[in-house]
């Protein structure tokens, strides 16, 4: 039996061995010591007795017997060498008794390089075991600036506090993200408990998906068991059987393939583009008939109060002209005040048992649990108000304001007969820079001596107005909407006369009403095709003025020339013969956007991400932990995003958007 399955051991090596050669690869066990050659090593650290991971255990420390194994530790001399009975003779143990005795390995980047022990690895990876009883030193290497380093040094802090070496992330922020999902604070220490727990949980999770994983999937297993922790809560994951957990794992596989391929986002930026392709796409429905208005029944959950939220007014008001254009026939419920991810649950929850069959979340934050319940109700359209999110499950939109605050920013220089504008933003996050950027591009369109002051009213403390009053400017662009429960006029574009008045200039406008009911005309006739796109693209619906969802209304008292202007602005950028990031733009810090890109300007991934400001913008943008409590999640997570997309820009990878 040993014999034959040394003989199937030596087939598999053979076979890598001539898939190496074919490669132009080096086909035998990488060696330690000649790695070290050119290394400089700042620490030896006995770790003593420990259970590694096999797949980690990559190589031999020495020369030695290297050229015994394949690159896969699986053997290359034959089976009548004293060589094939010593490794038979070991799998006769393995199997009657298991193999006890620990290796001698040095773990060095987290890979580990066998010292004493080679053909037990060697056997144990070819029964398929999970890991090996080996004592350890560890290398460390000097820290440096290359991505391998940063990732490993992340890791030996992630060590430092789990004992753990079976999790190695391909990304940085990864073990931070772990921490969070297991609700643990940096620097916590494990107790023994919870490092059996969390090691038995992870294991059973690298079983699971090992075992589904094929080709298709470009991902590590500890890439996957932070998202899969992240889609259903490591209090939950610590208690599934295996069976569940592969239930678990097959419901966000399309998610996982997504993510594995870089998430490749389909921008469509105009609702034609998608009607257009109605008849190619299968109805999610009803793939032979049409769906009906009356057919549908749409839930609209928002994180505040309508009453006092210009954001929830906005779309409230969406919501009443939703059920008007469509005489009623379609219904609608409205949920409030589900800020925090316990009242996110809660009116998705309501929603899903009132039969709502199409789901409108309305702000980035409930994005992760939009797709949560997306994958556990598939017959439910769910559609989150957002942009650059990488999920097939969902659906997400939003709108290009940046577009109007360039014409709002041309018509404030244009009116104010000093040089300084002020411009009042809430948060940093889903284009907002790109909007403060966009009207101060306007502004110096018209007055190239133009300066915007940039006040932050999402601060803890703030006294924006105060501030803009003290400067002794007048013309500010504030709030687009005001909502019920204020009074003021300070808002939109606005002039401030000297005795206190306000006169309302012009304000920026987001027709969510049209917005939604684009998309349920394209729900009923089968333009949404979600079953299709699963696995393979995210569909992000990012529209603007030409899709006339966005406009600037202007006051009747603007000069002739002056509206003449804002009209010709409006009806090329409608058109599209006017994009608005062109280069060469300069930056705070002087540095050159764009200045070598064709006529298009910057791509939507540039325009969204935006994390800089033009040059003629006065103020920053403040460090996440300035702002009030309840919006340091949802900039957190559009700053990883950017990351993440400014990392593949730099790797020259896809930078995971395409115009649809």
């Amino acid at each position: 039996m040993a014999l034959y399955d040394y003989i199937g051991a030596l087939r598999l090596g053979r076979r890598q061995y001539q898939a190496a050669v074919s490669k132009g690869e080096y086909p035998y066990l990488p060696v330690l010591d000649e790695i070290l050659s050119n290394t400089d090593i700042v620490s030896e650290v006995n770790l003593g007795l420990q259970d590694i991971p096999l797949e980690r255990v990559v190589g031999t420390k020495t020369q030695g017997r290297t050229q015994a194994f394949a690159s896969n530790f699986m053997p290359l001399l034959g089976e009548k060498t004293e060589f094939g009975a010593k490794w038979a003779y070991l799998y006769d143990h393995q199997i009657e008794e298991g193999i006890h005795d620990p290796i001698v390995a040095y773990e060095f980047m987290n890979r580990y390089y066998v010292m004493e022990g080679n053909k037990r690895v060697s056997v144990l990876k070819y029964v398929h075991a999970y890991s090996i009883t080996a004592t350890v030193t560890r290398l460390i290497p000097r820290r440096s600036d290359d991505l391998d380093s940063r990732l490993y040094y992340e890791f030996l802090d992630f060590y430092q506090v789990s004992f753990n070496s079976d999790i190695w992330f391909s990304k940085e922020g990864c073990y931070s993200q772990l921490l969070e999902v297991l609700g643990k604070k940096p620097g916590e220490v494990w107790d023994p408990d919870e490092r059996s727990y969390f090691k038995a949980t992870y294991e059973m999770f690298d079983r699971v998906f090992q075992a589904k994983r094929t080709e298709e999937i470009e991902m590590t297993a500890s890439d996957a068991f932070l998202i899969y922790l992240q889609f259903f809560g490591y209090s939950v994951v610590k208690k599934q059987t295996e069976s569940q957990m592969k239930r678990g794992l097959d419901s966000i596989w399309n998610e996982l393939l997504l993510k594995s391929h870089g998430g490749q986002i389909s921008l469509v930026e105009q609702p034609e583009e998608a009607e257009e392709t109605a008849p190619s796409l299968l109805n999610w429905l009803k793939p032979s008939a049409n769906v009906e208005p009356e057919m549908l029944k749409a839930a609209f959950i928002y994180t505040k109060n309508r009453e006092n939220s210009s954001w929830a007014y906005g779309h409230e008001l969406g919501r009443i002209y939703l059920e008007e254009c469509f005489n009623h026939k379609l219904q609608t419920l409205a949920f409030e005040n589900a800020g925090t991810e316990a009242e996110i649950e809660n009116a998705m929850s309501l929603a899903v048992a009132a039969g709502c069959n199409v789901i409108f979340t309305t702000a980035p934050l409930m994005t992760a649990y939009s797709v949560k319940v997306a994958i556990h109700h598939p017959e439910i359209r769910i559609f989150n108000c957002s942009v650059n999110e990488s999920y097939s499950s969902i659906c997400t939109y939003y709108a290009r304001m940046y577009e109007s605050k360039f014409l709002l920013g041309a018509l404030a220089a244009a009116m104010n007969e000093s040089n300084d504008l002020g411009y009042i933003a809430d948060y940093p996050i889903y284009g907002m820079v790109a909007n403060i950027n966009a009207f101060a591009l306007g502004a110096k369109m018209v007055n190239p001596r133009a300066k915007i002051h940039l006040k932050w009213s999402g601060l803890k403390t703030h006294n924006c107005r105060r501030e803009l009053e003290q400067e002794g400017i007048t013309f500010i662009s504030g709030d687009d909407m005001i909502t019920p429960d204020r009074g003021t006029r300070e808002y939109g574009l606005y002039h401030k006369l000297p005795d206190g008045t306000v006169e309302n200039l012009a304000t920026s406008l987001c027709d969510w009403g049209k917005f939604y009911e684009r998309l349920v005309q394209m729900i009923c006739h089968g333009a949404i095709d979600l079953k299709g796109q699963k696995g393979r693209r995210a569909l992000n619906y990012w529209w603007g003025m030409s899709s006339d969802i966005i406009d600037v209304v202007y006051s009747e008292n603007i000069p002739i020339g002056t509206k003449r202007l804002i009209h010709f602005l409006k009806s090329s950028i409608k058109k599209g013969g006017f994009p608005i990031f062109v280069g060469p733009i300069y930056a705070q810090n002087g540095r050159v956007i764009a200045a070598d890109r064709n006529e298009n300007g910057l791509s939507p991934q540039e325009i969204i991400n935006m994390d800089w400001l033009v040059e003629n913008v006065i103020g920053e943008i403040p460090d996440i932990s300035a702002f009030k409590q309840e919006m340091q999640p949802v900039i957190r997570m559009q700053t990883e995003k950017a990351k993440d997309s400014t990392a593949e820009v730099h790797a020259g990878e896809n930078t995971g958007i395409s115009r649809s």
